[in-house]
Parts: C-alpha cells; sequence; structure tokens
C-alpha cells in the first residue's frame, strides 16, 4: 500500500508537505489516564493562548486559511480541522474523550495547532490512500450518518477508491475509516508547509510516534511526502 498525493494538488498547493506516521499493531480497547491527562493539559495550555486572540487570526491558521482560498474553499464556512477544534477551546467548551488514540491524537494537535488525521489502514482493503482532486464517482459518508452524499468535482480530498476520507482537503472526515476502540493498524497525517510551519510538523510527527511506541507498544513507520518525494509505501 501507498499514501500519495497526486502531482496535480502540488500546482495550487507547491509547497505542501505532509509528515505521515503508520502505527501497526496497536490496541485500543483500554482508557489511559496518562493520555487523558495530556489531553486536558493541552487543552487548558490552549484556552490561555487564545483568550484574548482570534483563532482565525493567528499565525498558526493564517497559511490554512490562505491555502483554502487557493483552493476556492471558502474558510469562513469550511473551517479546516485544526481551526474548528481551536475555535471550540478558545470559547471554553472543551472536547469529549473518544478513545485513547484519538484523545492521543487531538492532544498532540491542540499542542502543536496542526491538523492531524487519523485513518484506520483495515477499512482501505489494501487500496492507495491519496490526496486527489475528487471525480463523478466519489462519494461521502459524514461522520456520524448512515447516508452517503455526492461531493463536488475537483474538490481536493483524501480518498480510498472512491470512497471519499476527508472531504475539503483537511475539513472533515469520514464515517469510513474511523478510528475505534478496534482500529489497530493505522495511518496519521499531519499537513504543513514546507519553510512555514513543517519543522514543527516532523516535531509533531516525531513525538506522537514516541507517544504511540510508549502506550500501545506497537510497530511505527514515519516519513514525509512533498513535490519531491510523493508518496510514501507501507
Amino acid at each position: 500500500m501507498k499514501f500519495i498525493i497526486e502531482d496535480r494538488v502540488f500546482e495550487t498547493l507547491n509547497d505542501m508537505c505532509v509528515a505521515v506516521i503508520i502505527a501497526k499493531g496497536i490496541n485500543n480497547q483500554n482508557k489511559i489516564n496518562d493520555i487523558s491527562i495530556m489531553l486536558k493539559e493541552s487543552i487548558s495550555n490552549a484556552e490561555k493562548e487564545f483568550e484574548n486572540i482570534k483563532v482565525k487570526e493567528s499565525e498558526y491558521i493564517k497559511c490554512y486559511r490562505d491555502a483554502f482560498q487557493k483552493l476556492n474553499i471558502n474558510p469562513n464556512k469550511f473551517m479546516c480541522s485544526i481551526e474548528a477544534l481551536l475555535t471550540r477551546i478558545s470559547k471554553k467548551k472543551g472536547m469529549p474523550e473518544i478513545n485513547s488514540v484519538v484523545d492521543l491524537v487531538n492532544a498532540v494537535s491542540i499542542k502543536y495547532k496542526l491538523p492531524m488525521g487519523a485513518h484506520d489502514l483495515d477499512s482501505m482493503n489494501n487500496e492507495d490512500f491519496y490526496i486527489r482532486y475528487s471525480v463523478d464517482a466519489d462519494t461521502f459518508l459524514p461522520f456520524g450518518e448512515t447516508e452517503t452524499e455526492k461531493v463536488d468535482n475537483n474538490e481536493l480530498v483524501y480518498a480510498v477508491a472512491h470512497d471519499i476520507r476527508t472531504r475539503r482537503w483537511i475539513w472533515r472526515q469520514s464515517e469510513y475509516g474511523k478510528i475505534t476502540e478496534n482500529s489497530s493498524n493505522i495511518i496519521f497525517p499531519i499537513d504543513a508547509f514546507i519553510g512555514i510551519n513543517d519543522d514543527k510538523a516532523i516535531k509533531a510527527r516525531d513525538e506522537l510516534a514516541e507517544l504511540l511506541a510508549k502506550f500501545f507498544n506497537c510497530d511505527i513507520k514515519t516519513g514525509i511526502i512533498d513535490s519531491k518525494n510523493n508518496y510514501i509505501e507501507f
């Protein structure tokens, strides 16, 4: 299997990169108290940092809003995942604990102010995983829903075959491939930009990889993909 960024994506987002973690052999059945503590600390720190700052005007978010505009996605209507998460936290709404893996990813994502996804590899049925532009046959099953919806043509998406795993690039993940207590093999993408926040993405990747190995005793592979090397094999 490969995780691939379609070459055409770089015509619009030439400095885009994705730091990647592939973790195999996870046991996500148990609640891990240390992860709950980490998540609470990340939320508390973010609440303080954004107490008098609008999230959408912060330096962490500007590059993603600019990218959305290049992709003809209205960033006010469709906030990228990390902007939506930090906005919720800045309003003191907190966030629920879901399961240990998801809580850990959220803790690191909030700490570094980076959009970080998590996708179940076993749900991909040995198909390659793409960041690409959508086509007519693509469908999306919104998180928590039971009916699929059509996807706009030429929308930047995460996809496996014709199943869209994240719409509007890093806006909203699908019910397909969501992380549950039964997920054991997972890919974690961290979207960033070379020369802007790629260094932070690598730090976040390495920290998450270390924590996954510590808490779940799983096998880890890391990498980064960009315009010069647009795929990773696993």
